[in-house]
């Protein structure tokens, strides 16, 4: 069979969740629903954050680059497979499938160091409330959420760099309904070493230090609660942590689930299962997490969707 990987006829066929007709129409739907649910959702964060004088805090602007990277990190994926399904069409050629794995590792990146972020500002907001206006400044505010787009862009360009080393087989089978680093590397023909020690590195530093931000900002702020002498003070506290707690424990069990499930079973079905919890279900659940669980952006929601109803 020809290989390589520097022929613009070379492509790669993406397996999808299911080959059955009627699976394949109840999927387009629910997916489609989920998309534009999640765009939705997410696109009213940012309009109710930008739009209200009263959350414009480094919180909020925290939280509409979440959503921002939200719809960007489900649009990556999810459109493809719908024009898939719809045209019944399972190829995909190499730039494509390569720019589809580079956006995601990219806007994966970025969530992680954003959930980090909204840690340290949770933690900065509850031990250090003086100093807060001071410390989180917008300056530092947009150079941080700067730094997490630059950086994760860079990482996954390396990653693509090296990928673009390999060659694969005309018409290699990708067990998977989007192209991800992992399955590439799993269906190349050529060694993957140098490949699997940089995605190795990586992931141990930018998701080990993230994850060791965020439990030593909860060790801080669990800390300064339980010195803080009234029971209301403590709630109000803690309750600006709930929404976060819950994004961070979605985000990083459904990511941990989609790639234990990769490494260590061979089911491919599992594997997409627990990928559609991690690229499609969280992004659609975050919007609703935050809005559900706070008094201001249930009222800046509400008064966003008050203007948009008038205006009619």
């Amino acid at each position: 069979m020809e290989e390589g990987n520097h022929t613009g006829v070379l492509q790669f066929l993406l397996v999808g969740l299911s080959d059955h007709p009627e699976q394949q129409l109840l999927c387009f739907g629910l997916f489609l629903y989920v998309y534009l649910v999640t765009v939705l959702g997410n696109l009213l964060i940012i309009l109710a954050v930008s739009s209200d004088p009263h959350l414009h805090t480094p919180m909020y602007f925290f939280l509409s680059s979440l959503s921002l990277t939200d719809i960007c990190f489900i649009s990556t994926s999810v459109p493809e497979m719908l024009v898939n399904i719809q045209t019944q069409n399972k190829d995909i050629s190499y730039i494509e499938c390569f720019t589809q794995a580079y956006f995601l590792n990219t806007f994966a990146g970025i969530e992680n160091f954003l959930l980090t972020v909204m840690a340290y500002d949770r933690f900065v907001a509850i031990c250090h409330p003086l100093n807060y206006t001071l410390i989180m400044n917008p300056r530092l505010c947009v150079l941080l959420v700067l730094l997490s787009w630059l950086l994760m862009f860079w990482v996954s360009l390396v990653h693509i760099l090296l990928l673009n080393r390999l060659t694969f087989s005309t018409g290699t089978e990708i067990p998977h309904f989007f192209c991800e680093l992992a399955q590439l590397l799993r269906v190349t023909t050529s060694d993957t070493l140098i490949n699997n020690v940089f995605m190795y590195m990586v992931a141990a530093v930018l998701c080990v230090l993230p994850m060791t931000g965020i439990l030593y900002s909860y060790c801080h702020i669990v800390s300064s609660l339980l010195r803080m002498p009234s029971l209301p003070s403590k709630y109000k506290a803690f309750s600006t942590c709930g929404s976060h707690l819950c994004v961070v424990s979605l985000f990083y069990g459904t990511g941990f689930g989609a790639y234990l499930s990769s490494d260590v079973t061979h089911s491919s079905q599992r594997s997409m299962i627990a990928s559609v919890m991690y690229t499609v279900v969280t992004p659609m659940l975050n919007p609703f997490i935050y809005s559900l669980r706070n008094k201001d952006m249930k009222g800046a929601l509400g008064r966003l969707l008050s203007r948009g109803v008038s205006c009619l």
